[in-house]
């Protein structure tokens, strides 16, 4: 049997999920009850795109022993993936219950709170991880992006400048910083966070044509012109590239006067 179970797990390795799934079934014919291996045949499931059969495998993994963390992450994830967000919001409540020092169920479930529109329980979540792990510079990231959907862009700012202690030069985070003091008409502050975006990466795109729009905005026309020209070198849609060759020839045309 342990043989068979190391054979199993050295397909799996493999990505051999077709020959995973033989293996394992046939030892599910005489141990009957592993929960661990429902939950590597799950995983197999998905991984050839069977969803009914991974859930199955996930939901008798838990039902034996619903101590095991991974199944839960698991079958979150797939219901995450189908958009089923009551049915994953219930089974990481349900993690909670029976592994409540597990802090990354909550995380999850503030994840599925955000994407169900449920705000404010996402943010009760966040703050209950945050008090336990002060370093989670990922929840952070999650809390920033909740207050800026509910237009507190001074808490918006302040968590993505949380997360920049422990996650510098990041152009994303510059990025989504930079447009929280946009909405928060923080202006030289949303440029200069543009501008460390760009610095950071100057492969990213969407910063240019922000801060040029930013730069027109208070009337320095020469660097919105240049960082517009920069955006023009990027492959970007055809249509994107003749608004903005217009939008230039309009600035332009501003500077002779």
């Amino acid at each position: 049997m342990n043989d068979k179970i190391d054979k199993a797990l050295e397909c799996f390795k493999k990505q051999d999920w077709n020959g995973a799934i033989d293996l394992f079934t046939s030892v599910l014919e005489v141990d009957t009850d592993n929960a661990e291996i429902y939950n590597n045949l799950g995983l197999c499931y998905a991984n050839v795109g069977d969803e009914e059969k991974a859930e199955k495998n996930y939901l008798k993994c838990i039902e034996l022993n619903p101590k095991i963390p991974q199944c839960y992450i698991n079958l979150s994830d797939l219901y995450y993936k189908q958009k089923r967000l009551g049915e994953g919001i219930n089974i990481l409540s349900y993690a909670i219950d029976m592994l409540p020092d597990d802090i990354i169920f909550r995380h999850y479930l503030a994840r599925f709170y955000m994407e169900d529109a449920k705000l404010d329980l996402a943010i009760d979540e966040l703050v209950y991880i945050l008090d336990k792990q002060p370093d989670n510079y990922d929840a952070y990231y999650d809390l920033a992006k909740v207050y800026f959907e509910f237009g507190n862009y001074d808490s918006a700012i302040e968590n993505f400048e949380n997360v920049l202690e422990y996650k510098q030069d990041n152009e994303l985070i510059y990025y989504y910083l930079a447009e929280a003091y946009q909405a928060n008409d923080e202006i030289d502050k949303a440029i200069s966070n543009f501008l460390k975006s760009i610095a950071t990466n100057n492969k990213f795109p969407i910063p240019y044509k922000k801060v040029a729009i930013l730069f027109m905005a208070r009337g320095d026309y020469e660097d919105a012109v240049e960082y517009l020209e920069d955006y023009l070198n990027f492959d970007i849609p055809q249509e994107e590239k003749d608004s903005v060759n217009k939008l230039i020839a309009n600035i332009k045309k501003k500077m002779e006067k």
